[in-house]
């Protein structure tokens, strides 16, 4: 099982030329796609990658002045005689060099291999399989998500003798690609996660996607995956590759080799209950959603396979630590970055990090804080030194280590260094002063609790902060799904920032959670979902004559509301040159009796004719908006508005060439009017958990609590006043708490002198005096508030509909305006 090859063998691996030969023997231990990620230019192999955007043979002479010496190029041309020095083996295809080095590597090695694809969940299973069998095996797997044509190879490429199994991801964007995948990962075990929705547009149907993931376990000695997915268990069915592979399934619905029976959940908790061999089994996992339960079941099943008695498998599994699926960019005392990977540390993911890490240009300074690397396969000495020349060749500036393995071992370490036995040790002894405009990479194992690391970095520059609580969100979706009936589609409105939650945190979720379509108000907030990697479909609600370009370029759909709008929207398809099968998608609203945006019924008959005679515009809904569908004596008026909208999307039905949708019901007439929804609802503020029917509200979880801390505590005289303006003065002697909150951060001065109240402790505190631009006062008298306790503005607790009440308003008005300085925390349970 070599790790290393000589040259003149590798250019027989890939049916390569060797167009200049200065040393066949030449050994090669790395490869290098990347110029800028070089670590070892002695024992590295360059690949000459092609792409639309870049050129790999534009980097050879810079990487032959680092000392580089051993390239594959495709170019025939290229000048190989200015390297003397150099090895240069020419191929057609420097991918696909690169894609037979890998396969060739891994058929040296008859270890199990654990291939796993599917549209969702692969790395998370990857990384929880790593955590569940790491205490038996020597395991090296795929580092962050590396999938693709390029990764897969990269990542085989890391095995070596010491290692007892791989497990390796496989992703694919369009066919053909999964043969190419098979052939380097050659999995002996085979996961197929789940199908979704990435990548369709390559695809001619979900059977054809199916198959071509399959192509990965053709021949594996078994495949892990759960026939409840109805479009994979078809495919494999007709594909009859079980008549080639065992299989071990499991199953919600039917008999299963892992029959699952009961699933408890409880918040950040469930219990899975199942029928193995005939024996009832359990594993308790840290977590709720379905998608880990879903991701837990298949590391139940493969365990199961390779032989775990359940006990094992039940204790490892309440461990499982969540996974940190990207760096966070954070703000920074003194003027630094903070780029917080404090979940896992080890060694490919170490240089993920550092790459990341030297991709910011913002400071020129560049600091490293890495815990001990656990289970690395690596004795300490050949870790440590690996370490130690990683950090040197990735130009650090100030290497922190921490941990006893660290301490150990911090000869092997140059430059300007420091060791600390423990995080403890490093927060108690280090001087954060010195941290000033450099770049801070945290790096660390979870048992290092790098979490108190970054919190004593982090810029603090407001202590409000709005909590958003992504699983109560998803309750609600669910609970509103539950509604409809089957084939009903949800719009769900992100508009004003989510209600102020965040637009494209709170759209990710939802795009996850498969909600067909999203609503935003402007074509600005709709591009930068689309480049924060949103790709559902997205209406935009109040389009103007500067926005259509942007709404072309970016597949937005735009609302008609009136004929200027439409000509608008004429104007830009002509400058645009849209082609014939590109139409732009359009909703047309239609005004019932809002009267506020929309057409009249007298404009059908002219807007038809005109839809008619334009192919390149397709109608994609025709909608209107409800007044009152909250308010039980205004139903009359809301049924004569369903009837109208009804008389009138029937027109359209009659005329148009092609099916589309309608839509009506608000989030207030999904319970009230179901007889309303037909084929899609528009999901708004009760997503974030707020309602006007109080039985509804019991049926709903809150997502956001918005919370702030004490400042300060301080007696008041009885006589003086509190305050601006002096408007609040105080009867007898009392107690005050500032609390750094205002009316910038979207706390209505209404609220002052008494009329308004914040939870301290569980316990009701007036606001007293002026409410200020950045603070309140609160009344504590005969109170336990301290300085630093939690102030709770509104959330499960402190209701907003309250506050709202309080406010003269209503929560729509609070969620929207409470200001962007208001630091929004996302958390999963």
């Amino acid at each position: 099982m070599p790790t290393e090859y000589i040259i003149g063998k590798i250019n027989e691996v890939v049916r390569g030329e060797l167009k200049q030969a200065a040393d066949q023997d030449y050994l090669i231990r790395d490869i290098l796609i990347d110029s800028r990620r070089l670590i070892d230019a002695a024992s590295t192999l360059f690949f000459a990658l092609l792409s639309k955007k870049n050129d790999g043979h534009k980097y050879i002479g810079e990487l032959y002045q680092k000392g580089v010496r051993n390239f594959i190029i495709s170019q025939k041309s290229f000048p190989v005689v200015e390297y003397p020095d150099g090895n240069f083996i020419l191929v057609d295809d420097t991918l696909r060099a690169l894609q037979l080095l890998g396969a060739f590597h891994r058929k040296q090695f008859q270890i199990p291999v654990i291939g796993i694809t599917g549209s969702n969940g692969k790395t998370i299973v990857k990384e929880w399989l790593f955590q569940l069998l790491h205490q038996d095996l020597n395991i090296i797997r795929s580092p962050k998500s590396y999938n693709s044509q390029i990764g897969v190879p990269l990542s085989v490429w890391q095995m070596k003798s010491e290692h007892d199994m791989a497990i390796f991801e496989a992703g694919i964007s369009e066919t053909e690609e999964m043969d190419q995948l098979q052939k380097i990962i050659q999995p002996t075990i085979g996961i197929f996660t789940n199908i979704g929705n990435a990548h369709d547009e390559n695809f001619i149907h979900v059977a054809q996607k199916v198959g071509e993931k399959l192509k990965l376990f053709t021949k594996v000695d078994t495949l892990v995956y759960s026939t409840d997915h109805a479009e994979i268990q078809e495919t494999i069915i007709r594909s009859e590759i079980l008549g080639n592979i065992n299989s071990f399934i499991w199953s919600y619905k039917q008999d299963a080799d892992l029959r699952i029976i009961k699933v408890n959940k409880e918040t950040g908790h469930s219990e899975i209950n199942a029928i193995y061999n005939s024996d009832e089994i359990s594993i308790e996992i840290p977590y709720s959603d379905a998608a880990s339960i879903e991701n837990a079941i298949h590391c139940w099943a493969v365990m199961l396979l390779l032989g775990y008695d359940n006990k094992i498998i039940s204790e490892r599994m309440r461990k499982l630590q969540p996974i940190a699926m990207r760096l966070e960019l954070k703000e920074g005392v003194n003027n630094c970055t903070i780029i917080n990977d404090a979940y896992n540390s080890d060694f490919n993911s170490l240089i993920i990090a550092l790459d990341f890490l030297n991709q910011q240009k913002q400071h020129r300074k560049k600091t490293l804080i890495l815990s001990d690397i656990l289970q690395s396969g690596k004795n300490d000495v050949e870790l440590y030194s690996d370490i130690a020349k990683l950090i040197e060749s990735k130009g650090i500036d100030k290497f922190i280590g921490i941990g006893p393995g660290m301490l150990k071992h911090a000869g092997k370490f140059k430059g300007d260094c420091h060791f600390y036995a423990s995080t403890q040790a490093f927060l108690k002894k280090h001087s954060f002063s010195t941290f000033l405009n450099e770049s801070i990479l945290l790096k660390g194992a979870r048992i290092f609790e790098f979490e108190q690391v970054s919190q004593a970095l982090q810029q603090k520059a407001h202590e409000t902060k709005l909590e958003v609580n992504l699983n109560s969100l998803v309750h609600n979706l669910d609970f509103y799904r539950s509604k409809l009936k089957p084939g009903i589609k949800i719009m769900a409105m992100v508009k004003a920032f989510s209600y102020g939650s965040g637009s494209f945190e709170i759209a990710n979720v939802l795009q996850f959670h498969h909600v067909d379509y999203l609503a935003v108000a402007y074509a600005d907030e709709g591009v930068e979902l689309r480049k924060a990697g949103i790709h559902i479909p997205i209406m935009i609600m109040n389009p103007d004559e500067e926005s259509f370009d942007n709404i072309i370029l970016h597949s937005l759909e735009p609302e008609i509301y009136n004929f200027r709008v439409l000509n608008l929207l004429e104007k830009a398809i002509e400058k645009n040159i849209i082609p014939l099968n590109k139409p732009v998608k359009v909703h047309i609203k239609i005004d019932t009796g809002m009267h506020r945006l929309g057409f009249e019924e007298e404009d059908v008959d002219r807007l038809i004719e005109k839809l008619k005679a334009n192919k390149l515009i397709r109608v994609q809904s025709v909608f209107s908006h409800l007044a009152a569908s909250n308010d039980p004596d205004k139903d009359d008026f809301t049924r004569e508005q369903i009837a109208k909208f009804e008389m009138i999307r029937d027109k359209f039905k009659d005329e148009l060439d092609h099916d589309f949708l309608s839509h009506i019901s608000n989030s207030a007439a999904i319970l009230r009017f179901p007889d309303a929804h037909f084929d899609m609802v528009r999901l708004g503020i009760s997503l974030y958990g707020i309602s006007s029917d109080p039985e509804e509200q019991k049926e709903l979880e809150n997502v956001s609590t918005m919370i702030s801390t004490v400042s300060q505590v301080k007696a008041i005289p009885a006589g003086d006043t509190i305050g601006y303006n002096r408007s609040w003065k105080a009867e007898n002697e009392m107690q005050i708490a500032i609390v750094p909150v205002g009316y910038a951060d979207g706390i209505s001065r209404i609220l002052g002198n008494g009329k308004g109240h914040v939870l301290i402790r569980n316990e009701r505190c007036p606001i007293v005096g002026d409410v200020c631009m950045d603070m309140i006062m609160v009344d504590v008298s005969g109170k336990k508030a301290e300085e630093g306790d939690e102030v709770i503005i509104f959330g499960k607790e402190r209701p907003i509909a309250e506050l709202a009440e309080e406010m003269t308003t209503i929560p729509y008005e609070i969620m929207s305006g409470i200001s962007k300085r208001v630091k929004r925390v996302y958390f999963q349970e």
